[in-house]
């Protein structure tokens, strides 16, 4: 299904016929200590239902989908404070920002949309720190399903080595987020989360698979849907371990360093590779499955 796309030089706009589905903002106007960097925002599913949350109160730098990567050495370009060992959370003023360099692919055809765009990672004191190829598409599969492939590659710029890590790696148990991070609606909170070891909740957090998918409900509109995320094989950890949350907001991300540090040398990279699926209603467990599988199938298509 042919999807058309707007860009007004700050943001791409994705839409299907009269319905926006997503919006990549690519010129972010947020303050510093949020770490401004890209991010998908707002989502919607094919009915029209909204499927993520901008810049809620507790944490002002989560934004729909972004990656976003709280302990990348001494930076943090998750935005916030830093969580250090033995110190907990700490304002360190080190939130640095992904910054748009260019597209070098924008296109919309029969197949839907594909962008590949260059990025440099700047500290808040203003040194080039990484930098980033990340390519997305984005396809419609069916009346009710559409996927967000995502791909990218960042590279250790600095004469340093830089350990990949997050809150838990750093003594904060169950806080392993970090990478591809989804924030939803205040109405999914306390929500559904399938993975193929079953139905459940919170107690999902850590859990390892190559896909897990969250069910929410809508305020004011008798609906769900379901969002089905992928790890791939190739990342770091696969199978990933899962940052999910079900209360007191909903939110997931695959996390690749969830526990796990990893020493980036100096010219290293770190490929990661996702996608995500947004369907209208209830998948169920088995519908989850097969709907990870598909997505997983675009997601090798995108290269």
């Amino acid at each position: 299904m042919t999807l058309q796309l707007d860009d007004n030089g700050t943001a791409v706009s994705i839409t299907k016929g009269d319905l926006t589905i997503l919006r990549y903002v690519y010129r972010p106007d947020n303050a510093q200590f949020e770490s401004p960097r890209p991010y998908f925002e707002p989502l919607y599913d094919l009915a029209g239902n909204q499927v993520s949350l901008y810049r809620p109160h507790d944490h002002v730098w989560h934004k729909g989908i972004a990656l976003s990567l709280p302990n990348a050495g001494p930076e943090n370009f998750w935005g916030g404070a830093t969580f250090r060992r033995g110190k907990g959370y700490v304002d360190e003023k080190n939130d640095g920002a992904m910054v748009h360099q260019e597209f070098t692919e924008l296109t919309s055809d029969e197949n839907g949309v594909k962008a590949v765009e260059r990025l440099d990672w700047i500290t808040q004191d203003g040194r080039h720190f990484f930098s980033e190829t990340r390519t997305f598409a984005v396809t419609v599969l069916s009346d009710d399903t559409w996927v967000l492939s995502f791909t990218t590659a960042f590279t250790n710029d600095t004469e340093n080595t830089v350990v990949m890590g997050s809150p838990t790696t750093e003594g904060r148990d169950n806080a392993g987020y970090g990478g591809f991070f989804w924030r939803g609606p205040r109405s999914f909170t306390e929500g559904t989360v399938y993975t193929a070891e079953g139905e459940g909740g919170d107690e999902k957090m850590g859990e390892r698979g190559d896909w897990l998918a969250y069910r929410g409900k809508h305020d004011s509109v008798d609906a769900v849907s379901t969002l089905v995320f992928t790890d791939h094989p190739e990342n770091p950890t696969a199978p990933v371990k899962w940052f999910v949350r079900t209360t007191p907001f909903a939110a997931v991300c695959p996390a690749p360093f969830f526990d796990t540090e990893l020493p980036m040398e100096p010219g290293d990279t770190v490929t990661l590779r996702h996608a995500v699926a947004v369907c209208n209603g209830d998948t169920g467990i088995e519908g989850a499955a097969k709907t990870a599988a598909l997505a997983a199938a675009e997601l090798e298509r995108l290269g």
